[in-house]
């Protein structure tokens, strides 16, 4: 199955605040390798299939550096369709001399950077569920070194852009308190699939090894940022019906808002809450 479509819940958009927003727009065409779907004077959104926003990029007037030791991104995690099309990107980063991370979470192979404001970046490819390896309810997860070279044996055409199936994979959030931003996440219809001791905690529906990510790895009771602040605005959940996303807004106290409905988890990461149709 698809973990990104009905019966899932998932994450579609992310918005993010960058400082300069001509900078950021020719990064995530010409790196990461985005077209445009709508641009306006101090926001952008960017999309894959030329459909459907998935990053949002915003310039606040009086926007502000990213601030250190605070909630909000972590990282956004891009989903490519194939190991091929992985390939193809660690091609393209390596002639652009862009600096990466890379790691194997048995579930998935993973490549991390940060655009030029320092906002974190996972470009990944999901291996078949079959592969995947499960005690109880907990799926396993490492982060052992990524093996480039198998990765780069799979031959494919020089990159250009970003397929069009690709999607927004993931997100992973700096939160204060694990403990509440568990319960809070149950009340929007996530069960945990991981935990990494007390630090970090990984939830998804559906079985997905992850649609969320939380961690306190900017120390637990962090503040959050300033609302002009490099970094997250907030990201969108895509309900599968509308029962399930009116019984996650009441439980979280959302507020009804155009298209949808809005909160805040406990740490102040936004959250827009839809379904498809909306």
């Amino acid at each position: 199955m698809t973990f990104h479509s009905a019966p899932a819940t998932f994450v579609e958009e992310v918005t993010i605040n960058v400082t300069d927003l001509h900078r950021a727009l020719d990064f995530y065409k010409n790196v990461i390798g985005f077209k445009i779907l709508i641009q306006n004077e101090r926001d952008i959104q960017l999309t894959a299939d030329g459909k459907t926003s998935l990053l949002k990029l915003v310039q606040p007037e009086g926007a502000k550096p990213k601030e250190p030791r605070t909630t909000g991104l972590y990282h956004f995690a891009i989903l490519l369709p194939t190991r091929a099309d992985l390939a193809s990107m660690i091609k393209h980063l390596a002639a652009n001399n862009v600096q990466v991370g890379a790691s194997d979470h048995l579930v998935s192979e993973a490549l991390y950077l940060s655009d030029p404001d320092g906002n974190g970046i996972e470009i990944y490819r999901d291996r078949t569920q079959e592969e995947w390896k499960w005690h109880e309810s907990e799926v396993k997860m490492t982060v052992d070194p990524l093996d480039f070279e198998e990765v780069l044996d799979v031959s494919h055409d020089h990159f250009n852009q970003l397929p069009e199936e690709t999607k927004m994979g993931h997100i992973h959030l700096h939160v204060a308190s694990i403990p509440e931003a568990e319960a809070f996440y149950n009340q929007l219809g996530f069960e945990v699939v991981c935990r990494y001791g007390q630090q970090a905690l990984f939830i998804s529906t559906e079985g997905y090894h992850h649609h969320i990510g939380l961690n306190i790895w900017n120390g637990p009771g962090a503040p959050a940022p300033s609302e002009k602040s490099a970094g997250l605005v907030q990201y969108t959940l895509i309900y599968p019906s509308e029962k399930l996303l009116t019984e996650a807004a009441e439980q979280t106290g959302a507020k009804k808002v155009d298209g949808g409905w809005f909160v805040k988890d406990p740490s102040h990461n936004g959250i827009f809450l839809k379904t498809a149709s909306s």
